[in-house]
C-alpha cells in the first residue's frame, strides 16, 4: 500500500464499516452487519490504494441495493 493514503483510506472505510456493523446489529439486519465486518477487515489485505478504494465503494453500495 502507498503509505499515508492507504492508511487514511483504511481508517475511513473502517469507520464506515463500524457504523454499518452497529446499525446491522441493532436492527438485526444481516447485509449491513456483514458489509460492516468486511469493511473493517479487508483493508489489511489490499495491495494498493486504488484497489482499496474500489472495493470499499462496492461494499458501501451493497446495503443500498440489497435490502432484505
Amino acid at each position: 500500500m502507498s503509505g499515508e493514503s492507504g492508511l487514511l483510506w483504511s481508517v475511513l472505510f473502517g469507520s464506515i464499516g463500524f457504523g454499518f456493523f452497529i446499525y446491522g446489529k441493532k436492527q438485526s439486519m444481516l447485509i449491513p452487519l456483514v458489509c460492516g465486518l468486511a469493511l473493517m477487515a479487508y483493508p489489511y489485505f489490499m495491495p494498493n490504494a486504488v484497489v482499496l478504494v474500489l472495493v470499499g465503494v462496492v461494499l458501501i453500495a451493497v446495503p443500498y441495493f440489497f435490502r432484505f
